[in-house]
């Protein structure tokens, strides 16, 4: 007798009316796959909600232990999801994951389970063969190239205007019977521009013990002073003066920004060499060294891969080195074969880059004038996948 009135209530309701008091349909398609070329411990849970299933509130999604038998609830996440990562899994454990549909009315339709297994490390991210390949071509290059340098040949290498003017710089210094200054920057040896700098302190001290000209190198870290020390050292001992070394010829002053740079232009003031040479990382110190250089007269040579200091440099200094011509100065003074080799080798990558992207930048115009289609397109999808990162 009890069931008559509720259907008696459902014939006199609309048709929206009573769809509404059904519940909604389960998840379908419940798919949990795991991550390919990932770190492990990792799968991605999918879904696809049918169009009856209006109102719904949130998921809520579920994991169920296979041997246990026990479930756990992973998250809740809002009606308009359709996939979820679940990271920190144990490798090689199966699990069942259920997709729980939350209506209006707080009514849970559990889906089918779906057993899935997280698959442990990758040894190879398959996503990156692109730039295996490339990696691959550039390395040959490079290993090429120093083949060919070793074996006498000539390789062309752009003159650095900057670089030719040390012997200038260094003679000017011996005539005048003045100190040549050296600022490798205030950064650490764990920064590339110094590295690069000590680099051409070699060469600049080789000349200086040649000539006999006193050399003055400053700086502001404790590890670039012994580095600096023994890269002096070594030079010296090449030209075969390894008696006019001194261990004060590199020192170390205060690891305090303008600090150290008060300390460099007195040095500058007090001793007025005739030739500074600014190789390194520099920041706001930059036009502050380069103007109290300028004021004395020196011959100042700059170098550095700051781009907000290159302008400061260019005004104030005789001869700057751009970015990279910093860091083939070892390669350009020293005309090592390995050295010679390897900035050759890096050259041809710069090439490719260089003409993909303009072959792309052509191919993507005309593949968006002819609608997406067409040869031009496949190219350009092409080129695409070749070079994407895939981060």
């Amino acid at each position: 007798m009890t069931i008559l009135p509720v259907l008696c209530l459902l014939l006199l309701q609309s048709p929206d009316s009573v769809e509404s008091v059904l519940p909604p349909k389960p998840a379908r398609q419940v798919r949990a796959m795991d991550i390919p070329n990932d770190t492990g411990g990792s799968i991605r849970l999918s879904w696809s909600v049918p169009d009856e299933s209006k109102d719904l509130v949130q998921y809520q999604l579920i994991q169920q232990a296979w041997e246990r038998g026990s479930y756990t609830t992973i998250d809740s996440l809002d009606g308009g999801e359709r996939s979820l990562v679940i990271n920190d899994l144990d490798d090689g454990k199966a699990a069942q994951y259920r997709v729980v549909l939350v209506d209006q009315l707080g009514r849970r339709i559990v889906s089918n389970p779906t057993p899935a297994v997280a698959s442990a490390k990758q040894w190879f991210n398959r996503t990156k063969a692109n730039l295996f390949v490339i990696a691959l071509f550039v390395s040959a290059s490079v290993l090429f190239y120093i083949q060919k340098a070793q074996k006498g040949q000539k390789l062309f290498i752009r003159r650095i205007a900057g670089l030719e003017a040390v012997d200038e710089a260094v003679g000017r210094a011996t005539e005048m019977g003045r100190t040549v200054l050296f600022v490798p920057g205030i950064n650490d040896m764990d920064d590339v521009q110094t590295l690069a700098g000590l680099s051409i302190l070699q060469t600049i001290a080789r000349k200086t013990a040649e000539y006999d000209t006193p050399l003055d190198v400053p700086v502001s870290r404790s590890l670039v002073m012994s580095a600096g020390r023994e890269t002096v050292k070594e030079a010296y001992l090449a030209a075969g003066r390894p008696d006019a070394f001194r261990d004060d010829v590199v020192h170390y002053i205060t690891d305090a920004q303008f600090g150290y740079v008060a300390a460099v232009d007195g040095i500058m003031v007090r001793q007025k060499p005739a030739a500074t040479f600014y190789m390194g990382a520099f920041f706001a110190e930059s036009l502050i060294l380069a103007e109290t250089g300028n004021s004395i007269g020196a011959i100042q040579v700059a170098g550095t891969a700051m781009p907000a200091q290159l302008p400061f440099f260019v005004a104030a200094c005789d001869y700057t080195l751009i970015g990279e011509e910093l860091f083939a100065a070892s390669a350009y003074l020293s005309q090592e074969p390995r050295m010679l080799g390897s900035l050759k080798g890096q050259d041809v990558g710069k090439f490719i880059a260089m003409g993909a992207v303009l072959i792309g930048s052509a191919v993507e115009t005309v593949a968006s004038l002819t609608g997406g289609t067409g040869p031009a397109a496949i190219l350009a999808g092409f080129l695409r996948r070749l070079f994407s990162i895939n981060f």
